[in-house]
């Protein structure tokens, strides 16, 4: 199974690597020492496991994401995003708790999301069946039952963030303008074309199947040309690595490409698909997002970049002013010795006090008890 899967949902929408697990539900053995809290989000906790798990998941995150980058990360800049993570795991971690509890009182239902989520994986990582797919990642060492409900957090979270956060990002025509006209120099361009992609895996096929796998490509090269959304055929048919963003390559100069590809897609306009082409491991259908003419691009052909930049700006300092309120609406504790680098002042308690009973509501300012290690009174 490629690990590049597992790790999508061992990842948090703030980047943290693991999710913090849930409040001790039964009672043990009289004295004896269960785990460790770090933090307490609400009803929730975050053990010393949990962060230490986090904490030996960041590089392989980090390298995962940086591989993804256009162009990769220098190994100085992978470097200092792994010590940037580090230093901010446990916000992260608390961050995700907040975004899965609001979730679950906004009442956001992400059932059909999930069972689509788990099928896509499954294909792309060459499953038959669910069963197959399950003995896997048990096999990997998560239980069945923690991978769903892993997957379904990540969802849950990326909903939130969009209906609470993104939807209310407005991006108007006077700042792409101004942005543009203060920014002339980085739209100085050789010739380009940003690319998607579906692909259709050929690998150790019989030449029957590959004669229906070209069947199956044609068939969604006519659809896509009566009309229906190649971002949408890209995330249910592509298997490739792009499919769950809708196949988005990022954008190529001439020379990058395999001289087919190359011709086919840089004599087309933006907007423009190629037939469904042969190459080497499968078929592939080619889109032109955009056809940049070498020199200084007009502001329509890079308006959509553009807007892309701006709302990455804004939507960083949202989402934290958003998260910020979410704290101070939540009741968290944090261990002596762990840092939450967000923490609201009066909010977050990192007071070693003799324990005291849990307050069921916090109340801000409040110094609330250390955090105690969960045993039978739990």
């Amino acid at each position: 199974m490629k690990k590049t899967n597992f790790a999508w949902i061992l990842a948090s929408a703030m980047g943290a690597a693991l999710l913090a697990a849930p409040a001790p539900s039964h009672a043990q053995a009289e004295g004896q020492i269960i785990e460790e809290i770090v933090a307490r989000v609400n009803d929730r906790i975050i053990t010393l496991s949990d962060y230490q798990k986090a904490l030996a998941a960041l590089p392989q995150e980090v390298q995962q994401d940086c591989q993804q980058q256009q162009p990769p990360c220098a190994p100085n800049q992978e470097q200092a995003q792994v010590a940037d993570k580090k230093k901010n795991l446990l916000r992260d971690m608390i961050d995700q708790q907040l975004l899965i509890q609001r979730g679950k009182d906004m009442g956001i239902d992400v059932t059909t999301d999930l069972v689509k989520r788990l099928d896509d994986v499954r294909k792309q990582d060459g499953f038959a069946t669910m069963d197959e797919f399950q003995k896997a990642v048990e096999q990997s060492g998560l239980t069945w039952e923690d991978y769903r409900e892993q997957m379904s957090n990540e969802l849950l979270t990326r909903k939130v963030i969009q209906q609470e956060v993104g939807d209310k990002v407005d991006i108007g025509n006077d700042e792409v303008q101004k942005y543009y006209n203060e920014h002339k120099n980085e739209f100085v361009r050789p010739e380009e074309v940003d690319l998607s992609e579906i692909f259709l895996k050929t690998d150790g096929k019989t030449a029957d199947q590959i004669a229906a796998i070209k069947k199956q490509a044609d068939e969604i090269h006519t659809r896509i040309e009566n009309g229906e959304d190649f971002a949408a055929l890209a995330k249910r048919y592509s298997e490739g690595p792009a499919k769950d963003d809708g196949g988005e390559l990022g954008e190529y100069q001439r020379g990058q490409l395999a001289k087919p590809l190359e011709d086919a897609v840089f004599k087309l306009d933006k907007g423009g698909i190629t037939d469904a082409m042969q190459t080497q491991t499968g078929f592939i259908i080619l889109k032109v997002n955009a056809h940049y003419d070498a020199g200084l691009q007009p502001l329509d052909k890079v308006e959509t970049d553009i807007t892309n930049r701006l709302y990455a700006q804004k939507m960083e300092p949202a989402l934290r002013d958003y998260l910020e309120q979410l704290r101070e609406e939540s009741y968290i504790r944090i261990r002596a010795g762990y840092t939450d680098t967000s923490a609201v002042q009066g909010g977050s308690v990192i007071e070693e006090v003799p324990p005291t009973p849990d307050t069921p509501e916090k109340k801000k300012g409040k110094k609330h008890a250390p955090l105690p290690k969960v045993d039978d009174s739990e």
